[in-house]
């Protein structure tokens, strides 16, 4: 018994070694394994956006180790009704490493 493919019907080209490697890489490059899905987002999309979010992920652990501190400090504060100068310090420091994040960001805008 043969199963319903959902896409039942096959489109089929010839390309020369070098159109093969081409692709190849594009699919790499892409991050796509499958030939077949790479194909059919390209002719039905004209094009596959890659887009590196390690700087997004760099920010936000930044942004989350600030939180995370200022929570620390809120709670010593309300247990001692002391503010250290050392806790004042590393929250400027964080905060400026988020301003340095995100200026990098902004100055790779087109």
């Amino acid at each position: 018994m043969q199963t319903k493919r959902t896409r039942p019907v096959q489109i089929k080209f010839y390309v020369t070694e070098a159109e093969r490697d081409f692709i190849q890489r594009k699919m790499e490059v892409a991050k796509i394994k499958k030939q077949s899905d790479y194909l059919r987002k390209m002719a039905c999309d004209g094009y596959i956006l890659n887009v590196d979010f390690s700087e997004f992920r760099d920010l936000f652990a930044s942004v989350k180790k600030a939180a995370v501190n200022i929570n620390q400090i809120a709670r010593r504060v309300n247990s001692t009704n002391n503010v250290y100068s050392e806790d004042v310090a590393e929250l400027q420091e964080r905060q400026e490493k988020i301003w340095l994040l995100l200026k990098s960001m902004q100055s790779k805008l087109p």
